[in-house]
């Protein structure tokens, strides 16, 4: 079986984009603006259209069975509005996905978006999470490390901040993929670069950190093959020991993961040489920030998985990078594909 765990929704019917933008028109003409929560016309044979000729067809082209699925990560626009904002753009953001799940059980799972906001406490993320898990089904969540678009106004990762969070999320066995939204900073390309240097930047706050002393069960997937972090292994190591922490293997691989978002195979051949086996998952972001084929293969950039097949590995290697990783990280996946028989 192969678990793709980074998809996205990025296909989504315009009714979905145009509340986002009535959303807007509301904050335009006044920035404190009490949104409701309203209602999205959407019908479920919209939702099959948008699919059966995306993700669905890429699937089954590249043999991959299930993708760990969630909305739009570039839309989640956590710097736009306020809390009502967040609150309801993000509960309409997940139901859809919810939705998806229903129509097809055998090829999405979900994940939840959180209504985050600049300087609001992530407390108020703590029930959407625990209705997505509970009530939908759900199997992680995003988490933005940065919700003000590039400008980093709030506490880094190891902040008491955020443990209203950590703790719903050991409470509820379910890990949490480090990944922001759009850039409103000029000086950030969001896919390009604001996306690889939040990567970055999350492992380096948990580096420098006691997180994961206090909560030792407690996971993260970092996207993108962990941005710099591989390429720069011997650094990290090195300011590790400069300040006096253990090794990295002992201060975050047990909490720590690494998908395989990498558009080129010596990209992959450096991830899989550097970074354990135990700590990759399988992943491609299809239909995602790089959508275009390969003037060099001739083949999609995302089709990740021709990467992996390429490289040397035994069969448990290959068994751990394609499903064990991510039904050890994703507990309660492991859970449902067991009571359905996969």
């Amino acid at each position: 079986m192969i678990i793709d765990c980074h998809g996205h929704y990025t296909t989504a019917p315009k009714e979905l984009g145009d509340y986002r933008d009535r959303q807007k028109v509301d904050l335009a003409k006044d920035p404190l603006h009490q949104h409701v929560k309203g209602a999205i016309d959407i019908t479920d044979d919209q939702i099959r259209e948008s699919l059966e000729g995306a993700q669905l067809k890429l699937q089954n082209e590249r043999g991959t069975d299930l993708t760990i699925f969630s909305p739009r990560a570039s839309w989640m626009g956590h710097h736009i509005g306020n809390e009502t904002t967040s609150k309801y753009w993000t509960e309409h953001c997940n139901e859809l996905i919810y939705r998806i799940t229903k129509l097809y059980p055998e090829n999405f799972i979900g994940v939840a978006q959180l209504p985050q906001s600049p300087g609001v406490k992530p407390t108020g993320c703590v029930d959407e999470l625990e209705r997505c898990v509970n009530e939908f089904g759900f199997v992680g969540c995003n988490l933005n490390p940065d919700p003000s678009g590039g400008y980093w106004t709030d506490p880094p990762l190891g902040d008491r901040y955020w443990y209203p969070i950590y703790e719903k999320m050991v409470e509820l066995d379910v890990p949490a993929m480090i990944h922001v939204s759009a850039a409103c900073n000029p000086a950030f390309h969001t896919t390009g670069s604001h996306y690889l240097g939040a990567d970055t930047t999350a492992v380096m706050q948990c580096i420098t950190s006691d997180l994961f002393k206090d909560f030792p069960t407690l996971k993260f997937i970092v996207p993108h093959g962990g941005g710099a972090v591989p390429y720069h292994w011997g650094r990290f190591r090195g300011l590790a020991d400069m300040m006096g922490k253990p090794p990295l293997k002992e201060l975050i691989l047990d909490n720590v993961y690494f998908d395989t978002c990498v558009y080129h195979q010596p990209g992959i051949d450096l991830l899989l040489d550097v970074i354990p086996i135990e700590n990759i998952l399988f992943a491609s972001e299809m239909v995602g920030a790089v959508r275009g084929i390969d003037p060099e293969t001739g083949h999609f950039f995302d089709d990740t998985r021709r990467y992996i097949d390429a490289v040397d590995l035994d069969d448990r290697d290959r068994y751990q990078i394609y499903e064990g990783n991510a039904r050890r990280v994703y507990p309660r996946l492991d859970k449902v594909l067991k009571t359905n028989g996969r």
